[in-house]
């Protein structure tokens, strides 16, 4: 059977790439990864052997990130270490038949450069964008080079765009990352209101994410209808249950005792209670019936299951103003921001009528409910988008 080389360049993309890689084992073929930025702890769960020594950066990769942010990737080496992961690839190319390549032009450059046949999953780019997709130079040279063997994208507008603009078959089957969450979306329970709470994966971006929607929690805390609903936070193991008990006590806030679950923290400030998770991110997402995120992909998996996002704007590197604004076109009408605000207390008053709106349209708007389930199959699409894309990948390879 066939060896697959994986190639894929960010945290999201990863996971795409380690679910694609898993359907790939179960079809017979040989199957190895290596992650151009990050380290790669996708594959590692999927027991996908990782190339090379790999290294983490705080920006998570050169796109929509702050000028500060750009300036930190360069003076931390992220351009030597790119080469490096490019002289790699080129070294090792000869062991396999295809590469995969998962994400923007940076992979599909790497497969290019290597002169291999490859299939490219383009999970960061997006016609909803800008109504006509505007690829990175040079990426419409590589994509028709005959060599790029099959093109998929994330959604079916971006798909018919790249057809017309390509000249050659694109296709939309789905997206991996939602194909965990379409089979379990029946442990989602409706008896209680939870809320979501997702600060995003980036050290050490992720603080002043997470400082910043406390604040808003803080300013709920007047109103007592909050203590009803059930907030849960997130978080990734970059952020040590040490550091958050001293964020909370430097906050003024409860900590709870008696608690059995290892992986949970609880803390109460005046009324409202919070919950702090870690390795649960799966679960507060399908209990979730609406979520406030500072993040890419996890906004993304919320809205593919209909569910509306509040987004706080932050500072960045990652989630910037243009970030969310950029994430609010991709993803439709269902997420929400308030971007118009004259300071900090003006934009977590505006979050805070947002929230309350959303929670009015979900318990009292049936129409609003259908409304997000019909944009998340328009945005994200349907179930067993891995099994589609190594079924429609198997064609192609048993042809050659």
């Amino acid at each position: 059977m066939s060896k697959i080389l994986i190639l894929s360049n960010g945290h999201g993309e990863d996971l795409s790439g380690s679910l694609i890689g898993k359907q790939f084992v179960k079809s017979g073929y040989s199957v190895n990864a290596l992650p151009i930025v990050g380290k790669g702890n996708h594959y590692a769960k999927e027991k996908i052997k990782i190339i090379g020594k790999t290294k983490e950066f705080s920006t998570g990769g050169i796109g929509y990130n702050s000028f500060q942010g750009r300036l930190t990737e360069i003076f931390g080496g992220e351009i030597f270490y790119l080469l490096k992961r490019l002289f790699l690839t080129y070294k090792i190319s000869k062991k396999y038949d295809y590469f995969f390549v998962v994400g923007d032009i940076v992979p599909v450059f790497f497969a290019w450069v290597c002169k291999k046949d490859f299939f490219t999953y383009l999970v960061a780019y997006s016609s909803h964008y800008e109504g006509k997709l505007k690829l990175p130079w040079p990426s419409k040279f590589f994509l028709l080079s005959h060599k790029a063997k099959k093109i998929y994208t994330r959604d079916s507008l971006t798909a018919d765009d790249l057809t017309l603009q390509l000249k050659k078959k694109v296709s939309f089957l789905g997206n991996p990352f939602m194909d965990n969450f379409f089979c379990r979306k029946k442990e989602s329970k409706k008896s209680e209101f939870c809320i979501g709470l997702f600060p995003g994966s980036r050290f050490p971006e992720i603080l002043d994410n997470f400082v910043l929607i406390l604040e808003v929690l803080e300013a709920l805390s007047d109103l007592k209808y909050f203590q009803k609903i059930e907030f849960n936070f997130a978080i990734v193991n970059a952020l040590s249950s040490s550091k958050i008990k001293e964020i909370f006590q430097n906050r003024e806030w409860l900590k709870i005792e008696k608690i059995r679950d290892k992986h949970l923290l609880k803390f109460q400030y005046k009324s409202l209670k919070v919950n702090i998770y870690w390795n649960n991110f799966d679960k507060i997402l399908l209990k979730s019936r609406c979520c406030i995120c500072m993040a890419g992909t996890a906004a993304e998996q919320a809205i593919g299951l209909g569910k509306p996002v509040i987004q706080i704007e932050g500072k960045g590197p990652q989630f910037t103003k243009s970030f969310a604004e950029a994430q609010r076109r991709l993803l439709g009408k269902y997420v929400f921001c308030a971007s118009n605000y004259k300071d900090k207390n003006d934009q977590i008053n505006q979050t805070i009528k947002l929230i309350i709106k959303i929670i009015y349209l979900i318990k009292l708007n049936k129409k609003f409910m259908i409304s997000c389930n019909e944009n998340a199959k328009k945005r994200l699409g349907e179930n067993n988008a891995c099994l589609k894309m190594v079924d429609d990948m198997n064609i192609v390879i048993k042809n050659d």
